[in-house]
């Protein structure tokens, strides 16, 4: 079965990683799920504004927005129980890491686009 991702900060900007995290996972056949309150879909998927409005379990979440929004958003990521957690370029802050840590996840420092074996400026 696919595993399932939430793109935190999904955009509908091609631009951003946030769009193109959303592109590369949906074509190595993820089921992707777009986290961000300000848009209702990203590229045709529903978005939702937390992960705690999302059914079911989520494997993992991948950050693309701000290290201040991240400790917001790591609290619903606990609560939600998605242990497997990347900290995109940018999206990192040692506080961050420190408050991820304080909730029992230990976060993956690193591109998550490229970990799945794409290259994010193909998007």
């Amino acid at each position: 079965m696919a595993k399932v991702v939430a793109v935190i900060g999904a955009s509908n900007d091609r631009s951003k990683f946030g769009n193109r995290a959303v592109r590369a996972f949906l074509q190595q056949g993820y089921t992707v799920i777009p986290i961000n309150p300000h848009e209702n879909e990203v590229e045709g998927l529903k978005a939702y504004k937390s992960v705690l409005d999302v059914p079911g379990t989520i494997d993992m979440a991948s950050f693309y927005v701000p290290p201040d929004v991240g400790e917001q958003v790591m609290n619903e990521i606990a609560k939600k129980g998605i242990t497997e957690v990347w900290l995109n370029p940018g999206a990192e802050s040692d506080r961050l890491i420190r408050h991820a840590q304080a909730l029992h996840i230990e976060p993956i420092i690193a591109c998550s686009i490229v970990a799945i074996g794409q290259d994010p400026y193909a998007f």
